[in-house]
């Protein structure tokens, strides 16, 4: 179903091409400084907070606030707004703040490359570093939702079939990720911020004339379209039905929602410990503006009332890219569309480079060192092939998953990627938290805690387990992310306290 106009194509085209060749500059330029698999890593340039912080703004705030999260809001209006849109990113940001000096003093102290290298390193057991480099596959969901959303957006702006696009923005992400790493990083997302924050201003003030009569007018537009959709609980989604559902687990879900690599780790790129704060006030600020993008969500509705076009069905996840062709003049249009490509790849290379990382250094290197070269120079050239290798792995996988995800989602690829990103932050929240805040801490307390986490998340939403004091089912990801999460820091807390008493006896 072609929507673009013939203009739009062609300026698209020359566009996506000259996107292309800037990125790769970049890419280029931060490669020739990677000589080794912990520069790819980590990095050895020297960075500005404020590139770091806007880094960290463009790969927290992916393709999902940008792309996926605003056909939550058209369907389901102001319920899905407060939960994705105020009380997720409030405790997200607070979490962010709270944790990142703690974490980069341990980081830095340990000189971890990933999240599995601080757990073993934190808690002196190769196994649990291990169990979490296994436990890191599951971010392929949400690298999924990213090729997801970023194939809706291109393949209706260039009038292209989906799997093509697909193939396409595959081999040229992964492609460059394989040289680039963490230093070309900072340089791509800092560029990708920009076009964001610009894009973000755009799309808030799209809907300026819905206005024009005052508040009231636009509430009443919604209200004629759907009265649930001016409702602040929605019973017709299982995502939010109740204040628990909106508020209580997705702030559970936000504490917790840093514990992933390519978010909590960005604090490692600062070399001087006096750059934090600036680092954190920018990223704080700029993410706030990212959050509230889902609000063009009901910007959307009401360009689509029935969510129809041309007589089809519009599926959630191509809302917003239906929005913006069919809202936007060309060169304004372009901009919109600049910008969301840059909020999925921004996040898409984060997570490329930690997921390859973890594989290479954390679960092949401990597996399989001994077939590796003796001398260190040639050993360090073969972590980098073996991390191409990786990368083309991952890619091929990603592409099969996300094809499945186009034609065959679940309401949302939004619900796919949560179940797999949610359970493994649930698992890392408390053996971070504790290592950060405990000098002493029970191996048995961590261990354990993850374990719970992993079993009760999926038990929560496989079995669609109702909560007991609300209308909630594991069904919504965030639900069974929450009471994981809950059950958890509660083992957690119990078998550290028995551990503390039995020393001390």
């Amino acid at each position: 179903m072609d929507i673009a106009s013939k203009e739009l194509v062609i300026a698209g085209w020359i566009l996506v091409l000259a996107y292309s060749a800037v990125i790769l500059f970049f890419v280029v330029r931060g490669a020739r400084k990677t000589k080794d698999i912990s520069d790819y890593a980590v990095g050895n340039i020297r960075f500005s907070p404020i590139a770091v912080g806007l880094s960290l703004a463009a790969s927290m705030t992916s393709a999902a606030t940008f792309i996926i999260n605003p056909g939550f809001i058209a369907y389901y209006g102001i319920s899905a707004f407060l939960s994705y849109g105020i009380f997720l990113p409030i405790a997200a940001i607070s979490s962010l703040i709270f944790l990142s000096k703690r974490f980069r003093k341990y980081g830095t102290s340990v000189k971890a490359l990933t999240m599995a290298q601080w757990m073993g390193t934190r808690y002196q057991s190769k196994a649990y570093a291990l169990f979490f480099a296994f436990l890191s596959l599951l971010l392929i969901t949400f690298i999924v939702l990213i090729c997801v959303g970023l194939t809706k957006v291109l393949s209706k702006t260039l009038n292209v079939d989906e799997l093509t696009i697909l193939i396409g923005i595959v081999v040229f992400i992964f492609g460059y990720m394989m040289f680039g790493g963490a230093n070309s990083m900072v340089y791509t997302n800092t560029v990708q911020a920009i076009i964001m924050l610009v894009v973000a201003f755009i799309l808030l003030g799209s809907g300026y004339e819905h206005f024009s009569n005052g508040v009231n007018s636009f509430l009443n537009k919604l209200t004629s379209i759907d009265p649930k959709l001016m409702q602040t609980t929605n019973e017709s989604s299982f995502l939010f039905r109740d204040y628990f559902e909106i508020i209580l687990a997705q702030m559970i879900v936000g504490v917790a929602i840093v514990c992933q690599p390519h978010i909590i780790t960005k604090s490692l790129l600062l070399k001087n410990d006096n750059d934090v704060n600036k680092y954190l006030l920018t990223a704080s600020i700029v993410q706030m503006i990212f959050f509230l993008v889902v609000f063009t969500g009901l910007y959307a509705r009401i360009e689509f009332p029935e969510l129809l076009i041309n007589g089809s069905q519009l599926k959630l996840d191509g809302v917003i890219s239906a929005y913006v062709v069919k809202k936007f003049p060309v060169y304004f249009g372009l901009i919109v569309v600049m910008g969301l490509i840059s909020a999925g790849i921004s996040t898409l290379e984060g997570l490329i480079q930690s997921i390859s990382t973890t594989i290479t250094t954390d679960i092949i290197k401990p597996l399989f060192g001994k077939f590796l070269p003796k001398d260190e120079k040639k050993n360090s050239s073969s972590l980098i092939l073996t991390n191409k290798v990786v990368i083309a792995v991952v890619g091929l996988v990603s592409i099969f998953l996300s094809y499945d995800q186009l034609i065959n989602p679940k309401l949302s690829v939004g619900i796919f990627a949560q179940n797999g990103v949610y359970a493994y932050f649930s698992a890392a929240f408390v053996p971070i938290l504790f290592g950060m805040f405990f000098k002493e801490v029970s191996k048995q307390s961590v261990i354990s805690a993850s374990i719970v986490a992993v079993i009760v998340h999926f038990s929560f939403f496989y079995g669609k387990i109702k909560v007991p004091f609300s209308v909630a089912t594991g069904e919504n990801p965030g639900v069974a992310a929450a009471m994981a999460i809950v059950f958890s820091v509660l083992v957690g807390g119990v078998v550290q306290l028995l551990a503390r008493r039995k020393s001390n006896v």
